[in-house]
């Protein structure tokens, strides 16, 4: 059945399913019935609904009968082929499909098809939080979201209650799409702090000094560098005179990977982008910054 986008949207109530209660689906559940939500709950190992049970949540004996308690429908589980499965045989016509499971945005395109296919409007999550943020405003938070623009303006209130809500646009595959890129830019970032942790480590350096000076430089480089990358990109031009060019970070590697060598420390989390650098030299853009390098990757 295809999905009619036409269909009026009735007010929403302050109820929903949730399928799925790993540590974030847990956790998400916990902020809503904690918000006086009426949640109806699923997990393939039903111990682990129990906790929630005693929270006031109403724990269905399959996915089906879930997806038929309510309108909206959470789906947090491992992966893109485990929601398919976890949906097999369940009624979608005229639900509300939230899916925040991790995938890739091809995985989000094809699953927002799939729902249309069945009936269901949808929308598509990533979830840029760990579960002790969820339900602490402070910790910062939040869940991008693609697909629907309707549907998610309708359910905007709810969505908010675990952790904030963003909406980044109609193309499902968008917020998997940046939840990967920002993944990615956090794994690099943990790449250099494991290095550098393993650099001072066994010497008189005392960690938690270290980690100050640590944070605060990486700190003080991110934030202009990631609004100049960012500017350069949208212009298309690309600093040629930068006063810490690529040629002086390659000869400046060289001491790098030395030190590490001298104290003992594998040089593999720094070796890939110190070649990616050397290569951007080598093709003759020694004198800008490295935002030519998101071109060579590309």
């Amino acid at each position: 059945m295809a999905n009619d986008s036409s269909s009026t949207f009735s007010s929403p109530a302050r109820k929903l399913s949730l399928l799925g209660l790993g540590a974030m689906g847990t956790a998400l559940a916990r902020a809503w019935l904690a918000a006086g939500y009426e949640v109806t709950v699923w997990n393939r190992t039903p111990a682990r609904a129990e906790p929630l049970r005693a929270l006031g949540a109403t724990v269905a004996d399959s996915a089906a009968e879930a997806v038929a308690a309510h309108e909206l429908v959470v789906v947090c589980l491992w992966d893109d082929a485990s929601v398919g499965a976890t949906l097999d045989g369940a009624d979608l016509r005229g639900r509300d499909l939230v899916n925040l499971t991790t995938g890739t945005p091809e995985d989000g395109r094809a699953r927002a098809a799939w729902a249309a296919e069945r009936g269901a409007r949808f929308l598509d999550g990533g979830i840029m939080a760990v579960p002790p943020m969820v339900g602490v405003p402070e910790a910062g938070g939040y869940v991008l979201y693609s697909g629907s623009a309707e549907l998610f303006a309708r359910h905007e209130e709810t969505l908010r209650v675990p952790v904030d809500a963003r909406y980044v646009g109609a193309d499902a595959g968008q917020a998997a799409l940046q939840d990967v890129a920002l993944l990615s830019a956090m794994s690099g970032m943990f790449a250099g702090i494991t290095h550098a942790f393993a650099l001072v480590r066994g010497t008189d350096v005392r960690y938690g000094d270290f980690a100050a000076l640590l944070a605060d430089w990486l700190r003080a480089m991110a934030g202009p560098s990631v609004g100049t990358t960012a500017r350069q990109l949208e212009q298309g031009v690309y600093d040629t005179e930068a006063p810490s060019n690529l040629a002086m970070q390659v000869a400046g590697n060289a001491t790098l990977l030395r030190t590490a060598e001298e104290r003992g420390v594998s040089t593999e989390l720094l070796t890939p982008y110190a070649r990616l650098m050397e290569r951007a030299v080598a093709e003759g853009h020694g004198d800008g910054d490295g935002t030519v390098m998101v071109e060579l990757l590309a």
